[in-house]
This record gives C-alpha cells, sequence and structure tokens, in this order.
C-alpha cells in the first residue's frame, strides 16, 4: 500500500514485514537473471507524448522492472495507453494493455469515500471518536479509542501502531479483527493529533466503521457507492479467499534481495490489505474514480472539501506531499498539485492520480523495486504526463 503504505521490515520502505521468509505455494516460481537480462523493451501506445513511452521504457531497460504500464487522460477526455516489457517473464508474453493489477492502497481512497459518504447522510460525524462507533474495541497500551477522532485515523494523525510491521504471513487469510489485535498489542506511536505518520490500521478501523453503520460488508458498500455509482467496470473487491486476478493482468514479482531472481507472486490471499490496501483495478479506472472524485460526482462540496484539506506529509510520499482525508496532494513540476493516492503491495506499485482541470494519469509497474531511487522515478513519469 502506498507505502508509501506497507513498510520493509517495519521501516519507511515499500516492502512489507514477512514478505522475505514467505511467498505463496502457488506462486513460487523462481525467474532467472539470464531471463530477466533477455528483456527487450516493447512499448505499445495510441499516438502520444514520447515523454511517456519513454520513460516506461527506461523502468525496463534501466531499472530491471519486468513491466509497465500507463494510462492518460486529456483535459478533453481523450486517453492513451502504453505498455513497456514483458507481462510474463518466463514466456516473454506481452504486457496487457489497460490490464487489472493489485492498487494496493489507493483502496484507502475509496473506503474514505464511503465514510465521507456517511458523514453527508449524517450517519457519521468526523469529530467524534472512533469509540462512538466501535465501543470498547480500540484499547492498548497508550491507545483508546475514545480519544481517536474519525478524522484522525483518515489523515493518520491517531497515533496507532501499523500493522503492517508486525506481518510474519502474508499467505493466510486474514479477519479485519486479526489485524487490527496484531496493532494493538503494541504501544501507540504518538498521542493522536500531534503528528502524522502512516498506519494502515487507521484504515482497518475505518473499514469496520463502515460495516457497523450500513450493517452490510465493506465490499458490498465499496461497489454500491463508489464501483457501479462512476462506472468502473474492472474495479473490484476481491472476495475472502480469492488469489487470483480476474481479467487480463500483467504478472507480479518479488526480488528478494538485490541481484536476486525475480519470483511470481501473481496469486496470494489480499486479505492482510483489507480496507487499507486489498483492491484491483486498472489504471484506466483509478483515472476516471479520482476524475469523478474532483467533480463531485461521489461526494457533496462539504465533504469533498474535507477530503482536499490537508496536513504535511512525510515519507514515504514525495516531497511536497500533503495528506488529506484518504487523498494526497503532490506538487507537479509546471506548476500546481495532482490529487490521487498510490499503493504498493505484492508484486506491484502503483502511482498517479487527476487534477483539478481534467488531468489524470495513472502509472503501474510490476514488482516492488529493491532501489528506493526507482520509484521517483516512476513518479517523474506521472509527472510528465500530467505535464505534457
Amino acid at each position: 500500500m502506498r507505502e508509501q503504505a506497507w513498510q520493509r521490515n517495519g521501516s519507511s520502505g515499500r516492502r512489507r514485514g514477512g514478505r522475505r521468509g514467505v511467498v505463496p505455494a502457488a506462486a513460487a516460481v523462481a525467474v532467472g537473471v539470464m531471463a530477466m537480462g533477455a528483456l527487450t523493451p516493447t512499448a505499445t501506445a495510441a499516438e502520444g507524448p514520447d515523454t511517456v513511452r519513454q520513460g516506461l521504457k527506461e523502468l525496463v531497460r534501466s531499472d530491471g522492472v519486468p513491466g509497465a504500464l500507463a494510462s492518460v487522460k486529456g483535459r478533453e477526455g481523450g486517453a492513451r495507453t502504453y505498455t513497456a516489457g514483458v507481462g510474463d517473464v518466463a514466456t516473454g508474453a506481452k504486457v496487457p494493455r489497460d490490464g487489472q493489477v493489485r492498487i494496493g492502497s489507493n483502496t484507502k481512497t475509496f473506503t474514505a469515500v464511503a465514510v465521507l459518504q456517511l458523514v453527508g447522510e449524517g450517519k457519521v460525524d468526523l469529530d467524534e471518536s472512533i469509540d462512538t462507533y466501535l465501543p470498547g474495541l480500540v484499547r492498548g497500551e497508550g491507545i483508546d479509542g475514545r480519544r481517536i477522532k474519525v478524522r484522525q485515523l483518515l489523515q493518520h494523525t491517531s497515533g496507532l501502531p501499523n500493522y503492517v510491521k508486525y506481518l510474519a504471513d502474508d499467505v493466510r487469510y486474514y479477519d479485519p479483527r486479526d489485524l487490527l489485535d496484531l496493532a494493538l498489542e503494541h504501544r501507540a506511536e504518538f498521542e493522536p493529533g500531534k503528528k502524522w505518520e502512516y498506519s494502515n490500521t487507521n484504515y482497518v478501523l475505518a473499514g469496520l466503521l463502515v460495516q457497523k453503520v450500513t450493517g452490510r460488508p465493506l465490499a458490498e458498500e465499496l461497489d454500491r457507492r463508489i464501483i457501479q455509482r462512476v462506472g468502473l467496470r474492472h474495479t473490484y473487491f476481491p472476495a475472502p479467499g480469492d488469489a487470483t486476478i480476474r481479467e487480463r493482468h500483467p504478472k507480479g514479482y518479488d526480488r528478494p534481495s538485490a541481484g536476486a531472481p525475480l519470483v511470481d507472486v501473481t496469486e496470494f490471499d489480499p486479505s492482510w490489505g483489507w480496507a487499507a490496501g486489498q483492491m484491483i483495478s486498472t489504471n484506466s479506472d483509478l483515472n476516471r474514480f479520482f476524475t469523478a472524485l474532483l467533480d463531485g460526482d461521489l461526494l457533496p462540496p462539504a465533504q469533498l472539501a474535507e477530503m482536499r484539506t490537508t496536513v504535511p506529509a512525510g515519507a514515504p510520499f514525495a516531497p511536497g506531499a500533503r495528506y488529506g482525508l484518504g487523498l494526497v496532494s503532490t506538487p507537479l513540476s509546471c506548476g500546481g498539485v495532482y490529487w490521487g493516492h498510490g499503493g504498493s503491495t505484492t508484486g506491484y506499485e502503483t502511482r498517479g492520480g487527476a487534477t483539478d482541470d481534467g488531468r489524470a494519469a495513472n502509472v503501474a509497474i510490476t514488482t516492488q523495486p529493491t532501489d528506493k531511487a526507482v520509484m521517483p522515478r516512476v513518479e517523474a513519469v506521472v509527472d510528465k504526463a500530467l505535464c505534457r
């Protein structure tokens, strides 16, 4: 999850705790270094700016990314799709145009929208404590749900420890309460409201809040309230135990350490991400989602304004980024900002968002790089696409 969200061995990196020693059995197919070295970057796109195409090629050629794909939408609505590299390093199959990928912490924006819709309906108050809705659930060392506001969950200012740091197994099914309990075994990071620090635990609680108030599963609420409402035809929240990706997709890979062979990790149970990072989508659907959100198609003006009220965000977001309520503003080199989130999860990284004047771009790559310099280059492709 964006990580932006998933952290490497509890640090501020992108790979999750527990990834090193455990990979899904059905996906534990190591790909040799020779296969990776033999990749010939192949990019396909409708007519469009060479900067995006060349940016994807460089991610494959110079940074060792197996596959990369992007979707770019202009102010007037015209869209372009791009691919580079291969979708399967074992067979050399092409990256499918606008293929489905795991979108990690972009899921947080969907969850935040559902909470804010409930705020608009008068069913949730951002400045009430989470204990008002989930009484007695949030207790631990230095942790008291009576002192944590709903707003602080959505903005990562609650001080709750990040359960992802303590995951030892990313294969088995996790109930959301399992994830919360794992976090509550550890001391609070700081007093609520005192600082900003990214924690996936915040969004597990936000998901539980949605379920408690609506009386329906989170997946059904996100589908009804968001996915169907704005016509996201390739976006879904995987059912419990569903380790697959439904539609055409590039395979996702892990490289346990620099120079190690790639490992196919496409299929796994994503329940450890739940409301913080479980969803699957495409770049073009993400463009549609963020554009619809900024256009006011999903939230009343008051709640959209709350979502866009930001505080400074530190690592692992880009320099100058600010965090709202599940929505991040990132400066553009050509002036202004774009609004999105981004996501990091097993086998995939996604970055992108939309501008207030209707531009949108999302980029996905099919691995979590071990080199920290790679993701800024992915973000630079987003910047080029939006500033073209």
